[in-house]
């Protein structure tokens, strides 16, 4: 090995070194066509986003296929619509009266 070799510093952009998502989950994430998004800004409680916080994490290692919270969150979001649009039947609606 020469100077010059041993003295070269790491290229951080080279394409054979570690994902950290592939390393921390074992999986990669999908690359599901992109869909347009828009960035939102909503309040929560602390103890809500703490909650969420933890879940997600606990998902993450527990090797879910869920790539980022805004993921995750926008699947809630989802689901939550969904069940509003049962209108009597919605569990949502039953505990805003």
């Amino acid at each position: 090995m020469t100077v010059s070799e041993r003295s070269k510093s790491p290229d951080f952009f080279e394409d054979h070194v570690l994902d950290p998502v592939v390393a921390a989950t074992g999986s990669r994430p999908s690359k599901a066509a992109p869909t347009a998004k828009k960035k939102a800004g909503f309040y929560l409680s602390e103890k809500l986003l703490e909650r969420f916080n933890r879940r997600f994490h606990q998902m993450k290692l527990e090797g879910a296929a869920i790539e980022n919270k805004s993921a995750l969150l926008e699947m809630a979001l989802s689901f939550a619509l969904d069940d509003l649009d049962k209108d009597e039947q919605s569990r949502l609606r039953a505990k805003l009266k």
